[in-house]
């Protein structure tokens, strides 16, 4: 087995998207490769065929690799729910919430987990391609470190690090990075990639011989900025894709806990709609559709709707005959009750929804994790979906005599969440509801938009995939990344 690990000097450096495009060079290639992150802080998660939760950047590079999700690809994952504790997933299973502090203490049980996993990978992949978590030179981070150069210097893996020249000083920084690592440390990293480079590279060249010349480390590449590559966010939420024409108009509110947004991509790339984002304090514009996302803290995300005026919003919106869609937390928050009875998101307590269906959620310890298929119950055409579902909470109420969606999965068939008497409210627990062309096309006709394309962003994300692998091959010195992590073949 031989490995390769990418870290960054920055979060959003590129990590994940060099990795996803290193999966497909290496599986163009016919290498056997798996990806890999200890440790991953992420909102956005996938569920695996055996019913664990691993972070969505590993279900994208595993799609890349052309293998199958395992919990073993993103040992650790921490879910954010406050600003000093996270919900911790350990293979792909949720342990509880762990304040910060506390976290610090339970890494040695952590790392565990991180190099059994890894163990378990190296028997089935001969070459493992590794992310690291933001950067390795946090200092306060580095006791006990299992992300970055504590996992590396375990594993013995050889390093590259990459840096984001869009952000500026990107020579700063990786001369920064290099300088705050250990001696040891040092010896791992093997060279560097620039990331985002924009213009003629000839202006770049006296830069890029310095810092060969000052650190004794080569620049393995310059990556340009591929404008309009859209792959799934490891986790910031995507900036606006702006639009000066008259598209039927979606907007989603921008929670401070928001969780797998990666749902809404079909209708962000989709060329006949507009799908925007509404921040904290962004005045709510009239739309044709909200849609109401899943939240990782329902009851702080719902408390700050309402302090941002969307219990209005809703109401103007709904008179005005405008559809209302809810996934998951959205669908929790538009009942009448959210129950915290065990404290799951803080201090036990009973949180007011905005009350436009008949039930109410009871948060619970156990979460269900589980691959779904099905079609949508409310129409007359076999309309079918697939996806997810990952949440903590049971529902009761008269609403779900009116099912969305009839599923099925490993247990059985059951129904999922509710419409409307109106026909104005569709809610589900179910992620990924927008990835099948059809149910997309469906659900936007429900909404009011007759739509004229389909898209499908199962083709978007291999096409994305290919034009990344194309510029990693044709950017990258290939041969000496393969020199440096032995890859075998």
């Amino acid at each position: 087995m031989s490995c390769l690990m990418v870290q960054g000097t920055t979060s959003d450096a590129g990590k994940s998207i060099l990795v996803a495009g290193l999966c497909r060079v290496f599986q163009r290639r016919g290498l056997s490769v798996a990806p890999f992150k200890p440790q991953n802080m992420a909102l956005n998660s996938a569920v695996t065929p055996d019913g664990g939760e691993i972070g969505r950047a590993q279900a994208l590079q595993a799609q890349a690799a052309g293998v199958p999700l395992s919990v073993h690809m993103n040992p650790v994952l921490l879910k954010p729910n406050t600003d000093t504790g996270a919900q911790v997933i350990i293979q792909g299973h949720s342990i509880g919430n762990i304040e910060a502090l506390a976290y610090h203490e339970y890494k040695p049980k952590a790392a565990e987990a991180v190099f059994e996993s890894f163990k378990i990978l190296s028997e089935e992949y001969s070459n493992i391609l590794i992310e690291g978590a933001g950067s390795p030179a946090e200092i306060n981070l580095r006791k006990g470190d299992i992300a970055n150069m504590g996992f590396a210097l375990r594993a013995k893996c050889p390093v590259i690090i990459i840096a984001d020249i869009d952000k500026g000083g990107v020579f700063a920084h990786l001369v920064g990075t290099l300088e705050l690592l250990s001696k040891e440390e040092q010896a791992l990293v093997k060279g560097f990639v620039i990331n985002r480079f924009r213009g003629d590279i000839a202006l770049l060249q006296d830069g890029l011989d310095w810092l060969e010349d000052f650190t004794g480390k080569p620049v393995l590449g310059v990556l340009p900025m591929l404008h309009g590559l859209h792959l799934d966010a490891e986790d910031a939420v995507p900036e606006n894709i702006l639009s000066t024409e008259d598209k039927f108009k979606i907007i989603i509110p921008r929670l401070p806990h928001i969780s797998n947004h990666t749902d809404f991509e079909p209708l962000r790339l989709h060329p006949e709609l507009d799908c925007q984002y509404i921040s904290h304090h962004e005045e709510i514009p009239p739309a044709d559709l909200i849609i109401l996302p899943g939240s990782k803290n329902v009851g702080f995300d719902l408390a700050w709707l309402k302090s941002q005026g969307w219990q209005e919003a809703f109401e103007k919106h709904l008179r005005y005959a405008g559809k209302v869609i809810g996934i998951c937390g959205g669908l929790q928050m538009l009942g009448h009750k959210i129950h915290d009875p065990l404290g799951i998101e803080g201090e036990p307590q009973t949180h007011t929804g905005f009350g436009l269906l008949d039930f109410e959620t009871t948060l619970q310890t156990s979460k269900n994790l589980s691959n779904e298929t099905g079609k949508l119950a409310f129409l007359d055409d076999n309309i079918h979906v697939k996806g997810y579902e990952i949440h903590a909470g049971v529902t009761t109420g008269d609403a779900l005599n009116t099912p969305a969606l009839f599923l099925n999965n490993a247990s059985g068939s059951k129904t999922d969440g509710a419409i409307s008497a109106d026909n104005q409210l569709f809610a589900c627990y179910l992620h990924g509801l927008f990835d099948e062309p059809n149910a997309l096309q469906a659900l936007i006709n429900w909404a009011g938009k007759k739509t004229t394309q389909t898209f499908d962003i199962n083709i978007q994300r291999e096409e994305q995939l290919e034009r990344l692998a194309d510029a990693i091959e044709e950017h990258l010195n290939m041969d000496k990344i393969l020199h440096i992590s032995g890859l075998h073949q």
